[in-house]
């Protein structure tokens, strides 16, 4: 059974937004809070075995789009008055709650620091890691997004001093200040090997600077590391739309709901995310599925958020050791139950807590979950909406956690076998602050107890390397013969680039012939990342499956289902080109691993590749093999652009590939002429014409489809997009409230777009008239215009109290659906969508079920233009009757 409590305010078509005394703390103030009784929207739902209950509300956490958890239970907030889609800097901060005694309801609340559009937050000791946009003082427009640390040394909850940067420019600017954060760079979390995981969305980064120096720049979403001193920043995957946070187990196994979107769906994707792989995200996912890491599922429509792997002993069996993941569009946290799959997982996805608009889902070692909920808080924030609540099981008592600090290095190591892996992590970073000399041994002894649980060992093998650094190298090359700690070691032993000349390369040779698919991707990886060219004849010697097969020109290949058996080859492609193996590869052609070869030659724009494969396609007799020469020599006829932080593809890019901006290089005079003289002897001109087309050469020789331009997104023409119809329906909603910011739109034609659209069946403009739906005369005293048009775009986000959709069954077993306008002891009388409107007996009805859903459906103003849109929101702003 999934419970149910009480009401959810917001709108239909209209909300009546309920304003409340508000309670800021201030920067620099500690308060009491009041004892609140406040109910939980009606649409929330959680499992009987769980109590959920409100713990904070608008008037501390308005608009909150992250969220974090200390061990000891201090929940961290991100207030973001920013929005996805505002610019106004100076309405950020990071509220920090505190439930001193452990009843479930806030003691003290202070402001930890004022921050702008926080998206992600992470308390690790004495310090408070912090991912947010940065304006600039003098202008006030964006310049960034950072990755920055606070310390709170006194554990005063308030912020000691300025922060200090960690990682600068983790976002583009120019797309922060034209659209705003909305695919900008978003979550952060540890895991128990020490680095910090970053959540980079599409807006993707150009020069991102660490504290070493080290630049990097990244075309598109994936996931970026670093460790937690701001040095060693490193892209960890690629290829994603907009993720906004990651889930990781104890086992480092990583796990992203990301938005996406294939040029007419705005759907959701659950993957598993393997270092150094690419998801192809926009150019190879759809066209080009052979070469990518496939998603695990596509689950339709939504807007993934936060995320977070569940590790605790005190929670239920049924809702433990699970990737959680918050899905804001769908107002639904959701558990997916994940089976290992060979190198991978398998999934299936289960509805598990609903909240209002979720943001973000943390937990403490004592087995408290936070829930952040926008609720309705618009595209641009809203000081009136947006909460957090708690969640526990049922039974659930409070274990103290222990102040650790004040722990001797024995004790804080026992932790590292706790049931909580939040309590391991903790545990892990404080020992890291004590000398190695004491630290490094004990973690060692736990590493290598057999008998204690696999992630109690994997949990102290991460505190040993990391404490002994590259005198560890030795002890962590002896877990390589241990069965069970394997693949754990491997990817120890390659894991931070300042040791890898000491590693040895002998126990990753070995492990690429483990009967164990784990073991072999670790292996994999760790040879790419050790940066000898010796490994580069036994990765070609890893099999490719008969999976690897490209899509037929023109069809859309399978991104979305789960393929293990690809992996091991795509990981061994990755490395290959990470040791820039060229001459391997080209000496590969024609052997046993030719496949394998020529697949990594597909990305290696280097003239010795060009040389090398057209000096293996006049000798061979193999049709078969001249075939993929040509193939593999057309697609290094161009090369993707360098990313310069210019420009994005938008919501809707070009999803052709293989590239996004293809440019000539060096050797495409060559290309070009070699395959001009091969097209001129064939006699399957028809082949030429669709690697044309496959690959856009724009060799007018060949034929095939003509390329189509890649987009850029650009200011909003107006004089262009001003009479073009149904532009709504082709847009995202974050795309039409841009628009709408910029349209003020004629009061007038949305007078009359208000019947046309037909509103006036549920709506009424003045008191003289019959009263229906929400009524419409004083919208404009009550929203603003972009609360209207988010309301008309997404009625079922938020219902308007007194409007819930309700199903009626009566007696003949007739059925009616609408609104309820009138009500008495005796009788009914329901509107339903056409404006018809029933009266029933009190007595004649037999069942009565509110719905989560709004009756004014989706989509009334798909077919209007931008203008006639904005005319409408307009007309309706200036109702103030």
């Amino acid at each position: 059974m999934i419970k149910s409590t009480l009401t959810l305010l917001s709108a239909l078509f209209i909300l009546f937004w309920h304003n409340t005394n508000r309670e800021t703390a201030k920067t620099g103030a500690t308060s009491n809070s009041l004892n609140r009784v406040d109910s939980l929207p009606k649409t929330t739902t959680w499992p009987p075995e769980l109590s959920l209950t409100k713990f904070a509300g608008s008037d501390l956490t308005p608009s909150p789009a992250c969220l974090a958890v200390a061990p000891a239970g201090e929940v961290y907030v991100g207030v973001d008055m920013i929005g996805s889609l505002g610019k106004k800097p100076g309405q950020g901060r990071i509220v920090r709650l505190v439930d001193a005694d452990n009843d479930g309801k806030i003691d003290q609340h202070t402001t930890f620091a004022m921050v702008d559009n926080p998206r992600g937050i992470l308390p690790v000791g004495d310090q408070l890691f912090v991912l947010h946009t940065i304006f600039s003082k003098e202008t006030g427009i964006a310049t960034g997004m950072d990755l920055v640390v606070f310390d709170d040394k006194d554990h005063d909850g308030l912020a000691d001093g300025p922060s200090r940067p960690l990682i600068e420019h983790i976002s583009s600017p120019k797309f922060l200040q034209s659209r705003g954060t909305d695919h900008a760079t978003n979550g952060i979390r540890m895991g128990i090997d020490g680095w910090i995981y970053i959540a980079v969305g599409d807006f993707g980064f150009h020069n991102a600077t660490d504290r070493s120096g080290k630049k990097l720049t990244m075309l598109g979403g994936g996931i970026v590391r670093v460790r937690p001193d701001g040095t060693g920043m490193e892209v960890y995957t690629h290829g994603l739309r907009n993720i906004y946070d990651v889930a990781i187990d104890p086992y480092m196994n990583i796990f992203t709901r990301g938005n996406t979107n294939d040029g007419g769906g705005w759907n959701i994707r659950f993957s598993n995310q393997i270092q150094s792989g690419e998801y192809g995200y926009p150019v190879l996912f759809k066209h080009f599925t052979d070469e990518i890491i496939p998603a695990l599922i596509d689950l339709g429509g939504g807007s993934g958020t936060g995320a977070l792997f569940m590790d605790d002993s005190s929670w239920p069996d049924q809702y433990n050791h699970v990737p959680m993941m918050a899905d804001w569009g769908r107002s639904q946290l959701f558990i997916h139950r994940v089976t290992p799959d060979a190198a991978s997982f398998t999934q299936k996805e289960e509805e598990f807590i609903k909240l209002a608009q979720i943001t973000d889902v943390d937990v403490d070692a004592s087995g408290r979950v936070y829930l952040s909920a926008w609720d309705g808080a618009g595209y641009s924030g809203n000081p009136s909406k947006g909460f957090v609540a708690r969640a526990v099981p049922k039974n659930w008592v409070y274990k103290p956690f222990p102040v650790l600090k004040k722990m001797s290095v024995k004790k804080l190591a026992s932790l590292l076998k706790s049931g909580s892996g939040v309590a391991r992590l903790a545990a892990q970073q404080e020992l890291l602050t004590r000398p190695s000399e004491k630290t490094a041994p004990i973690a060692w002894k736990i590493a290598a107890d057999k008998s204690i649980p696999l992630y109690a060992r994997v949990a102290g093998m991460y505190t040993y390397a990391q404490a002994a650094g590259i005198s560890g190298i030795d002890k962590l090359a002896t877990l390589t013969s241990d069965s069970e700690m394997r693949a754990f070691a491997l990817r120890a032993l390659s894991d931070q680039k300042p040791m890898l000349s000491k590693v040895p390369i002998e126990p990753f040779l070995a492990g690429l012939k483990d009967p164990s698919p784990r073991v072999q991707i670790a292996a994999i990886i760790g040879l790419g990342r050790l940066g000898r060219q010796e490994a580069a004849p036994a990765l070609l010697q890893v099999s490719v499956p008969a999976s690897f097969t490209a899509p037929a020109i023109g069809t859309e290949g399978p991104h979305a289902t789960p393929n293990s058996a690809i992996i091991p080859a795509h990981l061994a492609v990755r490395a290959l080109v990470s040791l820039q193996a060229v001459d391997a590869c080209v000496k590969a052609i024609g052997s046993a691993n030719s496949t394998l070869a020529l697949w990594a030659l597909r990305y290696m724009h280097d003239p010795k590749a060009v040389n090398g494969l057209m000096a293996a396609y006049t000798p061979t007799a193999d049709a078969a093999l001249k075939k993929q020469l040509l193939i593999t020599l057309s697609r290094l006829y161009k090369k993707e652009a360098d990313y310069d932080g210019s420009w994005w593809w938008s919501t809707r890019p070009d999803t052709h590939g293989p590239y996004y901006k293809a440019i000539t290089w060096e050797s495409s005079p060559t290309i070009k002429d070699f395959l001009i003289k091969e097209w001129n002897q064939s006699s399957d001109k028809p082949f030429f014409a669709d690697l044309n087309s496959r690959h856009r050469m724009e060799i007018s020789e060949f034929g095939g489809d003509e390329p189509v331009v890649a987009k850029e997104e650009v200011k909003i023409d107006l004089d262009k997009i001003r009479n073009k119809k149904g532009q709504i329906g082709e847009s995202s909603i974050e795309d039409v409230m841009l628009a709408m910011a910029r349209i003020k739109g004629d009061a007038a034609l949305g007078k009359t777009l208000f019947t046309q659209q037909g509103c006036v069946a549920c709506h009424s403009l003045s008191k003289s008239e019959t009263m229906k739906g929400p009524f419409m005369g004083q919208i404009g005293s009550i929203m603003n215009r972009d609360q209207i048009a988010e309301s008309i775009l997404k009625p079922n986000a938020s219902i308007s109290q007194g409007f819930a959709t309700v199903l009626i069954t009566a007696k003949g077993n007739k059925s009616y659906t609408g609104f309820i306008t009138e009500e008495s002891s005796t009788r009914v009388v329901l509107r339903d969508i056409t404006g018809q409107v029933y009266t029933l007996k009190a007595s004649d009805i037999t069942s009565r079920k509110e719905m989560e859903t709004s009756m004014m459906p989706t989509g009334l103003v798909n077919a209007l233009s931008y203008e006639e849109f904005a005319s409408l929101i307009t007309f309706l702003s200036q109702q103030k009757k």
